[in-house]
């Protein structure tokens, strides 16, 4: 059974939560993956999240000879719990992930799929009640034509001209209606020290808003109570 107490304390905070607290620890754009959004079960719609450890997958071009194909199928070693995170090579029209992955994916109880490129087979997904799939755009055609899985579990980078994000395996994803943040594993634990005070102070500022206090006001008290945790020494 998956037992992960990073993800067990992150299914109280949203995506922006978490960004604001790698923010605050000065990681790159707190940690906001660009491009990719909800499609499954809903279009942007309902109260949806997926918290878990990156499990990666990246496409190759077929002329790659940089790497060779792993043996087996990547979806047969999805490790539960995990969100698989799929990496397309940029401008492929073709689409890296379909029904039949997810359908698999959910007998293997993953937490969700993260796929920056296309996906196909849109109604599959939502019928399955496989809990979410993420993706920078829908497609029609399978990938054979074009790409081929180049490595399993290694590190993928981020297809965006926006800016730069490395994903490394067992790195933590959450997604919602907001979008989705990279969590690196390294900061994980400041992350989770800082969240529930940063939350509060948001609160206690939200409160004194509704009282028609001044936002820079309420601010400079609340936000100044919210500390940086140490770094660990592991």
């Amino acid at each position: 059974m998956f037992n992960d107490l990073v993800v067990r304390v992150l299914q109280d905070f949203s995506s922006c939560d978490v960004a604001d607290a790698l923010l605050k620890l000065k990681h790159p754009h707190g940690g906001f993956l660009s491009g990719l959004t909800l499609w499954s079960p809903d279009r942007q719609e309902g109260s949806t999240k997926i918290i878990g450890p990156a499990y990666t997958v990246k496409y190759v071009r077929k002329d790659d000879i940089t790497t060779k194909s792993p043996s087996g199928h990547y979806i047969d070693f999805v490790p539960s719990g995990s969100i698989i995170f799929i990496s397309a090579p940029p401008k492929i029209v073709n689409a890296v992930y379909g029904g039949l992955m997810s359908t698999r994916a959910r007998y293997l109880n993953a937490a969700g799929t993260i796929v920056d490129g296309r996906i196909r087979d849109l109604q599959e997904h939502r019928e399955l009640n496989y809990p979410k799939v993420f993706a920078r755009d829908v497609g029609t055609t399978a990938p054979q034509e074009l790409l081929r899985v180049g490595e399993i579990n290694t590190p993928v980078k981020l297809q965006s001209e926006d800016h730069e994000a490395i994903i490394h395996p067992g790195d933590y994803l959450i997604a919602d209606l907001n979008g989705v943040v990279h969590l690196p594993k390294h900061l994980a634990q400041r992350v989770i020290k800082l969240l529930a005070s940063q939350v509060e102070a948001d609160e206690r500022v939200a409160e004194d808003l509704k009282r028609g206090r001044a936002f820079l006001e309420a601010a400079k008290e609340h936000r100044a109570s919210v500390k940086l945790p140490l770094k660990s020494k592991l």
